[in-house]
């Protein structure tokens, strides 16, 4: 008999190899559209945490996109997250965290593969303000990997929880290497919201240091809420919000010594920096993009004006940096 529900079919047979038995302990979270449900499986080992798995950005049901390899979105979400003392059922804000970032990507179209990465502006969840989770990371999942459906492949994309220092790094560096250093230190990589930022460790921000300053910065482009540039008279003013300018200088200097480009995009208007023969001026396909080219000198005067203090600072003519205070968390 051929099944309604192939896809889902696929899901729970992935799930049933990993968490065997008749009666495997799980709780079903419903009505989350676009999610058709996110199972909780509770885990003991290695450390006591949930194990969320999401329903519904790959095809459950028969194949509707026209793309044969992959299986709607081509992922579902996993979310491992560190079981309190005594907690008997899985938090509903986590459920509702990953319906979010489904309808994210419904929305927008930007979907998450391994090593991308978003800034949440503030803590992971409204009601843990206490936590220093403020951003996360996508790896794949370490025991669910990726399956082949009738539909196409399913890959198991695990969140992975940040601090704002170690999201930082993974701008400065590399998404890819941090999550493999950090993977070393947090099994499975679960979320825990109680825990300190991995930087707190020298070990670990010299091996940051030394991995910047060897491979540089795999970043290509930073999406900023706060970044934007204006002409102001003769000059070109840019502006940026506090809590990103450490970031956008050490990502600079994780770019442009290594011949790499470095795109920063805001809400309205967008600047492209690179090295060689100072310049600035605007692209020659679009007014509201800046293009800025900089000697390993004007790149220094930048960096050092880069700093997350409030204030109007001058660069080198015709540049200006603004940096703004941030707007506070949301609410």
């Amino acid at each position: 008999m051929t099944s309604d529900t192939p896809g889902r079919d696929a899901i729970d047979a992935a799930l049933e190899r990993l968490y065997p038995g008749p009666e495997p302990l799980r709780w079903t979270v419903g009505d989350l559209a676009p999610l058709d449900r996110v199972r909780f499986y509770r885990r003991v080992e290695p450390v006591p945490h949930w194990h969320a798995v999401s329903y519904g950005m790959s095809e459950l049901y028969g194949k509707q996109s026209d793309n044969p390899d992959e299986s709607g979105w081509g992922f579902e979400f996993t979310f491992r997250l560190r079981r309190e003392p005594g907690e008997a059922e899985p938090p509903v804000w986590a459920a509702n965290f990953l319906q979010n970032l489904a309808r994210y990507v419904f929305e927008t179209g930007n979907w998450f593969e391994p090593n991308h990465h978003m800034d949440l502006n503030g803590p992971i969840a409204l009601e843990q303000r206490h936590t220093l989770i403020r951003a996360v990371a996508f790896a794949e999942d370490p025991e669910l990997g990726t399956i082949e459906t009738s539909n196409g492949t399913v890959q198991f994309l695990q969140v992975v929880g940040l601090t704002p220092d170690e999201y930082e790094a993974t701008q400065a560096w590399s998404v890819r290497d941090f999550l493999e250093l950090m993977a070393r230190r947090v099994p499975l990589l679960i979320t825990d919201l109680r825990r300190a930022s991995l930087l707190d460790d020298p070990e670990v921000v010299v091996a940051v240091e030394e991995g910047r300053r060897i491979d540089g910065s795999s970043t290509a482009t930073l999406a900023l809420s706060e970044f934007g540039w204006r002409p102001d008279g003769d000059l070109v003013r840019l502006v940026l919000g506090a809590h990103v300018a450490d970031r956008v200088a050490k990502t600079l200097l994780g770019r442009l010594p290594f011949g790499r480009p470095l795109r920063l995009d805001g809400p309205e208007s967008s600047a492209e920096f690179s090295s060689g023969s100072f310049s600035v001026g605007t692209a020659e396909d679009a007014d509201d993009r800046l293009i800025v080219v900089l000697t390993d000198e004007a790149l220094d005067t930048l960096v050092q004006v880069l700093v997350p203090e409030p204030g109007v600072r001058a660069a080198m003519e015709p540049l200006v940096v603004e940096i703004v205070r941030t707007a506070g968390p949301r609410s």
